[in-house]
């Protein structure tokens, strides 16, 4: 029996609390270190937001997300991504079926892969852009068109794609457009050393591990509604904004750093992503107040996909996360 989520607001607070810390030791069950990987994925989920993972093949990125699903009693997918992929092999295909009552034959569709609550895009970017834009529907919309029908997705809906940072000949790199509508570029590291001697251990002995159900669909959806109720204050909104609109260069706020080393800046999502992320957070710590340490903890991962750097940033070996750090402390 599953608890009801509390209707005043600080209650509500310790309850999502206390789930999302009991969702972190399901996935620590199966799942070695990594947590603010699994933070930032918990945080985009509540969020009704969408994932890029970046990280070398081996770093068990389909075994989290795999346990993610079982820990929130959800529908799960995985689609790998190949060069030979059809935007029907995603969304669905019609096949002609005999109707056993009349004796005719009428088109039935088939629902693809897309149609659960969390979606793995495996090696997103192993696929041509018009089987990567079959993703952006669903996404964005929450329903599919296929044949010149529309079907609604079941919500909550998350995508999780991933990309292998190493080979990169013969891929398709997401567009910037196409990137723009995932709310976090999360970064896998290899595990330390210590880590590293516990995933051997566990994946090389017998091991029957129980993954136990934290939440139910309905009660995920209620804590993405109060996300958008938590109060944002005046002067976390206007630093937010503040720090999204530096980033763009040759603007009346770009500081001169900018100018020099971007070519392009964040858009108007990256305030909304920091935001919602921001708000989920501060839930999750027990909170109903958002401050500015939730802004500044998500920056990277909700900007690094949305700032280009150029040639001058390159030769003086500046990425896109200096960039950032140096924004925030501009801020």
């Amino acid at each position: 029996m599953y608890q009801s989520i509390p209707e005043a607001p600080e209650e509500a607070a310790s309850f999502f609390s206390d789930s999302f810390a009991k969702i972190k030791n399901e996935i620590a069950k199966t799942v070695v270190g990594q947590k603010d990987v699994v933070d930032q994925l918990l945080i985009s989920l509540f969020s009704r937001g969408h994932c890029v993972l970046v990280g070398v093949p081996g770093l068990a990125k389909t075994l989290l997300i795999q346990t993610l699903a079982e820990t929130l009693n959800l529908s799960f997918s995985r689609i790998q991504f190949t060069p030979d992929l059809m935007p029907g092999d995603i969304t669905g295909t019609e096949v002609i079926e005999d109707d056993k009552e009349t004796g005719k034959k009428a088109f039935k569709f088939i629902k693809g892969p897309i149609f659960a609550n969390i979606v793995l895009a495996d090696e997103i970017n192993r696929t041509p852009p018009k089987t990567q834009a079959a993703l952006l529907e669903g996404m964005q919309e929450y329903n599919v068109t296929a044949s010149g029908q529309t079907f609604n997705l079941d919500r909550p809906f998350f995508v999780l794609a991933t990309q292998n940072p190493i080979e990169q000949e013969g891929t398709y790199p997401l567009p910037e457009a196409q990137l723009d509508r995932f709310m976090f570029n999360i970064w896998l590291d290899y595990p330390l050393f210590d880590e590293e001697k516990q995933i051997v251990n566990q994946t090389t002995s017998p091991r029957d591990v129980k993954i136990n159900s934290v939440l139910e669909k309905d009660q995920i959806l209620d804590i993405q509604k109060m996300v958008r109720e938590v109060p944002l204050p005046d002067h976390v909104l206007d630093k937010t904004v503040k720090l999204v609109t530096q980033s763009r260069p040759n603007t009346e706020h770009a500081p001169d750093f900018v100018n020099k080393y971007l070519s392009w800046g964040a858009g108007p999502r990256a305030s909304q992503y920091l935001v919602l992320g921001a708000k989920t957070r501060a839930l999750s710590q027990g909170r109903y107040n958002v401050e500015m340490e939730d802004i500044e903890a998500l920056a990277v991962p909700v900007l690094r996909h949305r700032i280009v750097t150029n040639y001058a940033a390159e030769a003086e070996g500046l990425s896109t996360v200096d960039i950032i750090h140096k924004l925030a402390k501009n801020i």
